[in-house]
């Protein structure tokens, strides 16, 4: 499957910014079944100055330094990328969640990929016994890491309430998880929690995900979201899987990765620092289409807001 993706951030300030200093996570990520095939960035207003690098989770990133005054600032990347990726391994593949954890920490790997960096908490991600234990419901003796996981996702999506209105961005993940609501952002959060509570490696994944219209109706321009899902690892032979906790699957190809780190600070599209006073306005739009199927511009009334900021 090859898609056209386009998102469109726009920020609009109620008083001028003098200046801003932003970094940019948006392109997707080659690996993990997919191949990127084209990607760019347009910015508004052209930026001082603008250095790409690679950061050490292997994300590419655009560093901006912005010094013309300016009331709205604005961000489209626009990417093709091939998806194909293997069917998701049988139901309690893969060696016990035990013996996974003691695997991870005796690999002597330090890479991006490696285990060890995704094992314990992060800033986003405390240890919290009440998720740990929420966690260890799913993980029985000698289970397999990867069944357990499923059926915890499976669990989380039975259990809790995808509503955008509960949380925000800096919402803390044990007042999420006492909510049971949130959006997929919170599910990942609390999910890796609960691997990581026990031990095993997971990692914050984000990206988007296809969306199907109403049948008979084409995609609408502007209508998808961005997605966070969770990756973990099950061992050197089935290596990183990916789960969704919003949707209760396994990840394939109607996702598409962007970024992977131990939480969403890692890997936030956009973040950075702004001169100025007041309110701002954060508009995305988000479009994920399959090539060659029909769109039509958007519905303002029924275009959604995204489930990760």
């Amino acid at each position: 499957m090859i898609y056209g993706l386009r998102h469109l951030t726009t920020y609009r300030y109620a008083r001028k910014v003098r200046s801003a200093r932003c970094t940019l996570r948006l392109r997707p990520r080659d690996g993990d079944g997919q191949r990127v095939l084209e990607s760019s960035v347009a910015i508004t207003p052209a930026p001082k100055s603008r250095v790409e690098r690679r950061d050490f989770f292997g994300l590419d990133t655009v560093g901006l330094v912005l010094d013309e005054p300016h009331e709205t600032f604005s961000v489209e990347a626009l990417s093709r990328v091939s998806v194909e990726r293997p069917p998701p391994p049988p139901p309690e593949s893969g060696p016990g969640w035990e013996a996974v954890r003691e695997a991870a920490l005796a690999l002597p790997s330090l890479g991006p990929d490696g285990p060890a960096h995704f094992q314990f908490r992060s800033q986003r991600v405390p240890l919290v016994p009440a998720v740990t234990d929420y966690a260890r419901g799913s993980f029985s003796p000698g289970r397999s890491a990867y069944g357990g996981a499923v059926e915890l996702m499976r669990r989380m999506r039975d259990d809790f309430r995808f509503d955008a209105k509960a949380t925000t961005v800096s919402t803390p993940l044990a007042e999420a998880f006492a909510l049971r609501a949130g959006v997929c952002q919170d599910f990942a959060h609390v999910m890796i929690a609960g691997l990581r509570g026990l031990g095993l490696p997971a990692a914050y994944v984000s990206g988007y995900l296809r969306t199907s219209p109403p049948p008979g109706r084409p995609r609408l321009r502007g209508a998808d979201a961005s997605h966070a899902w969770v990756a973990l690892w099950c061992g050197q032979d089935l290596g990183w899987v990916g789960l969704d906790p919003t949707n209760a699957c396994v990840v394939q190809d109607d996702h598409i990765v962007v970024a992977r780190g131990r939480d969403y600070g890692d890997v936030a599209p956009i973040d950075g620092i702004v001169s100025s006073a007041g309110a701002q306005k954060l508009r995305v739009e988000v479009d994920v289409i399959p090539e060659d199927e029909p769109v039509e511009p958007p519905d303002p009334a029924r275009c959604r807001g995204t489930g990760e900021s």
